[in-house]
């Protein structure tokens, strides 16, 4: 993946962050077409693994995919109603870690998460070692 289609796709994802309730998220809908998924059942089957994998970690579902609905524009000024998933980023890690890698998108997801976990960690780390020179 070349570096423009990198820094475009970073672009896009956090472009498409909204806060809901003072908490970070995305849209579901509008995930699965930043991570190449053109079927909403087959993104589905994604979430529906990234839901397990939190419930499994202790965590609870709810708290990061609570379930809405939207309206979508199906033509000629016409709506309807859909279902949506609001995602933490969290919930957005866990769908990139059991998406599809052979997708381009996703494997780029999956190297964002494990970068920004990274960095978090060093962040944490160094933190906690001022902490630690100031209390002496």
């Amino acid at each position: 993946m070349k570096t423009e289609e990198i820094k475009l796709l970073f672009q896009q994802f956090e472009a498409a962050a909204i806060i809901f309730e003072g908490i970070e998220c995305w849209s579901a809908r509008e995930l699965q077409k930043l991570l190449g998924y053109s079927k909403w059942e087959n993104f589905d089957k994604v979430i529906s693994k990234a839901k397990d994998t939190c419930e499994n970690a202790g965590e609870i579902i709810e708290d990061h995919f609570p379930d809405v609905r939207k309206m979508v524009s199906i033509g000629s000024g016409a709506e309807k109603e859909v279902v949506d998933i609001l995602l933490t980023r969290y919930a957005c890690y866990l769908i990139a870690q059991n998406g599809d890698s052979r997708k381009e998108e996703i494997a780029f997801a999956q190297n964002y998460f494990a970068v920004q976990t990274r960095r978090a960690e060093i962040v944490e780390k160094r933190l906690l070692e001022f902490e630690r020179v100031k209390a002496r």
